[in-house]
């Protein structure tokens, strides 16, 4: 059984309503990830018994369910009563290293923040969660992982009909941006030192002790947003709807509603069909990170000043030096994605220029960096071959050419490493829409194949080529939807 705790019910009282899943009519197991179960402490269980479980059909052993309070800015417009519409908290399960993760439930009913809505989730938008956060993890990229997808065995109406599901999800643990503006909104300034206090001892410990709490806790959140918005850039990842809501404490990815990988390179790609003026396109997402950082800045003000009025200032320099750190976790990882191991002061021009050279190229953006890595025995053609002109790129890679002779090394262990970092499958929007198409009609085979090539982004497979490649040209434009 899972070993559970619930410190967030005892220490933030009135942050939660107590509640209960849906009963759902005959749940089935459809997903299930067994690594994740074992490293979680969970022992082997009949399957059947399983998707009772982790459907809400029976109560899971331990748990105490809750629907977290959380308020958002939604598109730019805040919204103070979000919280756990569909969402429900089974507890913190205890790992047997010690770490302490969120056991949630999405999909499981309504809820008292529910506003009017069933509370469901069909099939398609849980399994596409489950199959790109596992693709997430086994690139590297701080996330929350799937542990169960179960069917409800109940259809629901999403403009036509979808098989329901129940998604089992684990977070370090689901504090939001959204959490400590609901808290400055509903309940003021000794609430906000709680969650700060909260928060901290859960995620950064090592800054329990600092002289300003909630500053410290400002800074640790910039940090792990930084970090974690620069891999995203790196992969080519989408969020899609970076609302405060979806903005974890931890700096872990959450909410993979419309998500998308880059297929050919464009700054201002948006695969959300409710983003119409671009908000969430892919090149915005530092901007808006650090515009999210200012509203956790604002939730946080209050109790920054009760501290010391001078932090003000500090916090505002924080903020203003977001860019920078932003710039730095992102020049550290590209420098791993075209093999540099040393560091010169033209490198953030070099990496700016190949993105300027790939404007309007569609150049995929998974396949470019292995076409690099092919081309370090001077092989310009394989580099060519990505891009509609096949001269665009011939400057800015012999340049890159020169930075890497500077670096030394030889070329077959470069290759190696840049190849380490620079994934060969990803959840491609082609490959995923076709997976999750036939396991809504109940052929689970390309999903699971898909998962698979996914979960082991970086190891070539015989007979995967396929899977490599982009959508096929004439290919309708990718559109993903929150799955609401």
């Amino acid at each position: 059984m899972l070993h559970f705790d619930h410190s967030l019910a005892r220490d933030l009282d009135g942050f939660f309503v107590p509640w209960q899943a849906a009963r759902p009519p005959a749940p089935r197991m459809i997903a299930w990830n067994a690594p994740l179960a074992e490293a979680l402490g969970l022992g082997e269980a009949d399957p059947e018994q399983l998707a009772r479980w982790f459907s809400g059909a029976e109560d899971l052993p331990g748990s105490q369910p809750l629907a977290l309070a959380y308020a958002g800015h939604q598109f730019g417009h805040f919204n103070p009563q979000l919280g756990d519409g569909r969402a429900l908290l089974l507890g913190e399960v205890l790992m047997p290293g010690g770490a302490r993760l969120d056991l949630q439930f999405k999909g499981s009913g309504p809820t008292p923040f529910s506003r009017q809505a069933d509370g469901k989730c069909a099939l398609g938008p849980a399994l596409r969660e489950y199959l790109i956060s596992e693709a997430m993890a086994a690139l590297g990229v701080p996330t929350t992982r799937s542990l169960a997808v179960v069917a409800t065995g109940e259809g629901l109406w999403r403009e036509q009909p979808h098989p329901g599901a129940v998604l089992t999800r684990i977070a370090a643990s689901h504090l939001r941006v959204g959490t400590f503006e609901w808290a400055a909104a509903h309940k003021g300034r000794e609430a906000v030192e709680q969650l700060t206090d909260y928060a901290l001892k859960r995620h950064f410990s090592d800054r329990q002790e600092a002289h300003n709490r909630p500053l410290a806790l400002l800074d640790a959140v910039c940090e792990a947003q930084a970090a974690l918005v620069a891999q995203w850039m790196n992969l080519g990842f989408v969020h899609g709807v970076m609302n405060t809501d979806n903005v974890t404490i931890s700096g872990e990815t959450i909410d993979y509603g419309p998500c998308a990988f880059l297929d050919a390179y464009a700054d201002d790609k948006v695969f959300s069909s409710i983003d119409r003026g671009g908000r969430y396109a892919f090149g915005q997402q530092p901007l808006v990170c650090r515009w999210n950082l200012y509203r956790l800045a604002s939730a946080l003000i209050e109790a920054i000043v009760a501290v010391d009025e001078a932090d003000n200032e500090v916090a505002r320099q924080m903020l203003e030096a977001f860019p920078e750190r932003f710039e730095a976790h992102w020049l550290m990882g590209l420098r791993a994605k075209l093999g540099l191991r040393s560091s010169e002061p033209e490198d953030m021009s070099l990496g700016r220029g190949l993105f300027t050279a790939l404007d309007g190229q569609q150049a995929d953006f998974t396949r470019l960096f292995r076409a690099l890595s092919a081309s370090l025995g001077g092989d310009y053609g394989v580099v060519a071959a990505e891009l509609t002109e096949r001269e665009a790129l011939w400057p800015w890679w012999n340049a890159w050419r020169n930075r890497v002779e500077r670096d030394g090394g030889d070329p077959a262990s470069r290759a190696a490493a840049m190849d380490a970092v620079n994934p060969l499958y990803i959840p491609r929007n082609h490959l995923t829409d076709a997976a999750l198409s036939a396991a809504e009609q109940g052929d689970m085979a390309p999903f699971e194949r898909l998962l698979d090539l996914a979960s082991h982004p970086f190891t070539p497979r015989e007979g995967m080529e396929a899977y490599e490649r982009g959508a096929p040209d004439g290919s309708p434009a990718h559109v993903t939807y929150c799955g609401t």
